[in-house]
């Protein structure tokens, strides 16, 4: 898709929405123009979050392994793309997945909104297939939850216990 889709806020020399803190056209945007592959496990999963971001679903499917490719991928990414808007993503954990590996995990909370702001919490797996990063699958974990008096992970700006922490 045309970077015309990408939000202003991410557009030009603004950070990429991968949460990187570099530029959107030295981070994430040359693997969706195809212009360079992911290097990493971890710059493929922030590309195929910023893919999300801007609604990328042939860049989502053709970074998905294919063994795990299905008909209706594209249709139901587009719907996915249209229904939500991802609000940021933060990497945890990341295992292999170096240049010269061959498999690794990356562990993310990303925070959507739909109807209401939740998050996606999930440890992603990642193959190489002749020499390209692809994600494979991913286990859904337990939302995170913050410390009581820190801030709410959805960016209310109020505390967590005051927010999303009640009950």
């Amino acid at each position: 898709m045309a970077d015309e889709n990408i939000p202003l806020a991410f557009n030009g020399s603004s950070l990429c929405p991968c949460g990187s803190l570099k530029n959107y056209a030295e981070c994430c945007k040359p693997y969706l123009q195809n212009l360079a592959q992911a290097p990493t496990a971890e710059a493929l999963m922030r590309s195929r979050y910023t893919a999300y971001v801007n609604g990328s679903v042939d860049y989502l499917v053709a970074t998905r392994h294919p063994s795990k490719r299905r008909f209706s991928d594209l249709e139901q990414l587009r719907q996915s793309c249209q229904n939500t808007t991802w609000l940021g993503l933060t990497i945890l954990e990341v295992q292999g997945g170096q240049p010269t590996d061959e498999t690794g995990t990356v562990e993310f909370v990303a925070l959507y909104r739909t109807d209401t702001v939740a998050q996606l919490h999930e440890k992603s797996r990642f193959t190489k297939l002749k020499g390209r990063w692809l994600y494979l699958e991913g286990d859904l974990l337990p939302p995170l939850a913050p410390q009581r008096n820190a801030p709410c992970w959805c960016g209310s700006g109020k505390k967590f216990k005051l927010c999303h922490g009640r009950g």
